[in-house]
């Protein structure tokens, strides 16, 4: 087993302003892992060589490999492949590891080779001088091949020779560094990727206070299965909208990254892409094209109710129920019939979900699935979006992908409990029971309960995608200075703006009305017996806080009269207790991750609903 690191190769690596870790002919490179800590979803460590230490941070796929004790603190890798990258607020850099495996484990402590005693290093000299001459051995500890053999040939001989008779464009590809997207920040510098289009949006025209433009974005997957959404305006909409072709596969390089709206994501992502003008798109040969792997995020089916009418999409897996015959639908828009087709599906939470296939998935897959179901097949779908129909039903759209017996641990702990007591077991709709306010969340209200600190305690929730809660408090407070809300279009609820002449412009609606209607988006602080947090509200649950329309309080603000009956309104507000359904999320504000707390639902306390969960509380207490 290797005991020891590559010394010098840190220095090496960061005095090499072109270094490529992916080159054939470049040394090994062995490091200390030091310092590893947990970061949402990915672990950061430095790297140490013995001489000197660098930040540097696992990717995400590497973490199984850390929980499992195969990469270890004070344990020795190698690094197979990684890169450089800049901090942007330090003149410093640190490594993003994307592959590496271990090569021992812990030791007892860190290596430290500054501590060699003189003998040591004499003896090191010796050592070098000994075999001078069949190679060069610099401090770094890589060692390079005579100078001779490195002139004997011209780069583009050793390209013929290693590449064979491959055509040009593929020997291009085969030389270029392609990156995984799982290794993209907004903080690095050039990158090529090599990505295959998964799902193209059409080209949409808008208009706003800075003039008109276009607009198109396109969703990009890579071999591992990595999924990003990239958007392009104007004159880069116009260049790239015909280029970018359905199932294709492209090199892109010359991009730039920043955070992803959560409010408009379409895929599991923290970061989106931008390409302009200047950004280079070359779509892939023939011999390089590849399927990228599926990845599925799954949903239980117990918690999809959290999802209702929300824009995030959702993965599934479930044992198949009933399949329904193919049935026509008059499509609203069109009046174009198009075939549906309803399955049912269960899991381990012994519940079941309606999930309705369209268009071709509703004829092909549907198909299979019928002539199957007896069997009682597992699938998985990808991308379903979540409605209310029944309390909570699910629908396929354009870019949904379904596997039937998916070669998965998931699928195959799955059937293995249908087998085994599954198909025996009474399940029950997620939809059953639910009250017609169950869209807004209420109906879990007394599911998932914590306390404000177990929110507030931990800063890293809602990192990776949001966390929903329920929780009772008190109002505690409410700035009466704030921006309490907002001029809203009275067809579609958008802020709308001040028109030139008079009236009101909905960029959303396209139109102007004499008219709007103020919308509360407003924050209030809640306190519980462990803490206290401020909460972000909007129009429906603010009036419920409130107890009157954002018309209504701008009255009372406009209002004179001794009595101020705003700050009276806002008085009766504070100290009121109530049930709220939460979600938590991660905002990033002046380079800086906050934690985000937004009202899903609120309602009064409903005090027998409160005992009974106060004595299954008592009840599980006992039993533990």
């Amino acid at each position: 087993m290797q005991t020891s690191v590559t010394p010098d190769a840190i220095s090496a690596v960061l005095s090499n302003p072109s270094f490529d870790s992916s080159s054939s002919d470049r040394s090994e490179i062995v490091v200390q892992v030091v310092d590893l800590k947990p970061i949402g979803n990915r672990y950061t460590f430095s790297a140490n060589d013995g001489k000197s230490k660098v930040k540097a941070m696992f990717t995400a796929s590497l973490t199984p490999e850390i929980v499992s004790g195969k990469i270890q603190n004070l344990g020795l890798i190698r690094l197979l492949d990684f890169t450089v990258n800049d901090i942007s607020s330090k003149s410093t850099k640190y490594f993003l590891v994307t592959k590496c495996e271990a090569v021992a484990s812990a030791l007892d402590s860190e290596i430290n080779l500054e501590s060699k005693s003189e003998e040591e290093v004499g003896e090191a000299k010796r050592q070098k001088l000994d075999h001078s001459p069949v190679s060069d051995v610099v401090s770094t500890g890589i060692t390079l091949k005579p100078k001779l053999e490195f002139v004997a040939k011209s780069a583009s001989q050793i390209i013929t020779e290693q590449r064979g008779n491959a055509a040009p464009a593929a020997r291009m590809s085969m030389t270029r560094r392609v990156h995984p997207l799982v290794s993209l920040n907004p903080y690095q510098g050039s990158w090529t990727i090599k990505v295959r289009v998964t799902n193209k949006g059409l080209m949409r025209n808008y208009r706003n206070a800075k003039g008109e433009g276009c607009v198109f974005n396109v969703e990009l997957t890579d071999e591992e299965g990595t999924e990003i959404q990239a958007t392009m305006f104007n004159d880069a909409a116009r260049k790239f909208y015909d280029r970018f072709q359905l199932g294709k596969v492209y090199y892109i390089s010359r991009g730039s990254l920043k955070l992803a709206n959560k409010q408009f994501k379409t895929v599991q992502n923290d970061y989106e892409m931008t390409l302009n003008e200047n950004s280079e798109v070359e779509e892939a040969s023939d011999e390089e094209m590849f399927v990228p792997e599926t990845k599925f995020n799954f949903v239980p089916i117990e918690e999809l109710g959290m999802y209702v009418n929300q824009k995030e999409l959702i993965d599934l897996i479930g044992v198949v129920q009933s399949v329904s015959p193919t049935m026509s639908i008059r499509r609203r828009t069109d009046n174009e019939m198009i075939p549906k087709r309803d399955i049912t599906l269960a899991d381990e939470s012994k519940k079941t979900v309606v999930v309705s296939l369209w268009n071709n998935l509703a004829t092909g897959i549907g198909q299979e699935l019928l002539d199957m179901a007896d069997k009682s097949p597992v699938i998985a779908i990808k991308s379903l979006k979540v409605g209310d129909f029944q309390g909570v039903s699910l629908s396929t759209i354009s870019r949904s992908n379904v596997v039937i017996n998916p070669e998965s641990p998931e699928a195959k702990k799955l059937k293995s409990w249908y087998d085994s007591e599954g198909k025996e077991t009474s399940m029950s709709s997620i939809g059953s029971g639910m009250s017609p306010s169950a869209k807004n969340g209420s109906w879990s209200m007394y599911t998932d309960r914590v306390p404000l600190s177990q929110i507030t305690s931990n800063p890293s929730l809602g990192e990776e995608k949001p966390v929903f809660f329920s929780t009772r408090g008190y109002i505690s407070f409410i700035k009466p200075d704030q921006t309490m809300w907002y001029q809203g279009c009275k067809t579609c609820n958008k802020k709308v703006t001040e028109a030139m002449d008079s009236g009101y412009w909905c960029e959303s609606c396209q139109k102007k009305d004499e008219e709007c209607k103020l919308r509360y988006i407003m924050v209030v602080k809640v306190s519980d017996s462990t803490g206290e947090a401020w909460f972000s509200s909007f129009n429906d649950e603010a009036e419920k806080i409130i107890g009157c329309s954002a018309d209504e309080l701008n009255k009372l603000r406009s209002e004179g009269g001794e009595v101020n009956e705003f700050q009276t309104k806002l008085k009766e507000a504070t100290w009121s207790s109530h049930v709220f359904r939460i979600s938590v999320t991660q905002n990033e504000y002046n380079g800086e991750k906050r934690q985000r707390i937004t009202v899903k639902a609120v309602a009064p306390v409903d005090f027998a609903a409160e005992a009974r969960l106060l004595l299954q509380d008592i009840s599980n207490n006992n039993k533990a």
